[in-house]
């Protein structure tokens, strides 16, 4: 039986959090993209706290009019800087099981400007 697009990109995204884990000196930088949205987590999955947040939905951003891959890089961005307000400098990307193209990409270029490093 063929797995559905959504079961697919879970099964994906569990593989990768067997790997990828966030700790207090390298939490992970979280993505989740809809189909109209895209969030970004800096969480730190030792504690369980959620450093920094962003999305394409924060009022900072929604007024800006772009093309939603130009609006995850400036999710990348906002997110980067919220990071390194609160101390992060390094993280440990989680692509969420989508595949690293498009706004996943731009998101984590945008987020490599604004001064993280992975």
């Amino acid at each position: 039986m063929a797995l559905t697009k959504h079961k697919r990109r879970i099964r994906i995204k569990n593989r990768i959090r067997k790997i990828v884990s966030g700790t207090e000196a390298r939490p992970r930088l979280t993505v989740f993209r809809s189909n109209k949205e895209i969030y970004a987590q800096v969480v730190d999955d030792v504690t369980g706290k959620t450093i920094s947040a962003a999305s394409s939905r924060d009022k900072d951003i929604s007024s800006v009019k772009a093309t939603k891959v130009e609006l995850a890089k400036l999710v990348g961005k906002t997110v980067a800087e919220r990071a390194m307000k609160a101390g992060v400098e390094t993280i440990a990307f989680d692509r969420g099981g989508y595949l690293y193209h498009g706004r996943v990409k731009s998101l984590a270029e945008g987020a490599r400007e604004a001064g993280l490093k992975f």
